[in-house]
């Protein structure tokens, strides 16, 4: 997964904060990733965004996308 933040941190120019999910398909792996998209003050304002990567075997990053935008603040309804 460090391989793969790293990857994902050149093609975005910013830094992952952290994986919020990480499973198991076929061929390799897919992990949600948050990161800081828009920093404000207070920091409960700042823009963040989840990209859902999907890893080979080798952990390798093959592709990518943004999956939501939210602010720090905002909590998730219950579904």
């Amino acid at each position: 997964m460090r391989i793969a933040a790293q990857q994902l941190q050149d093609l975005l120019g910013r830094v992952p904060e952290s994986v919020s999910a990480l499973k198991p398909v076929e061929g390799g792996w897919q992990a949600d990733v948050e990161v800081v998209e828009l920093e404000r003050i207070p920091d409960t304002t700042s823009v963040l965004a989840s990209y859902r990567v999907r890893l080979d075997e080798e952990g390798e990053l093959q592709s990518y996308e943004r999956i939501r935008r939210y602010t720090r603040g905002q909590v998730d309804r219950p579904t």
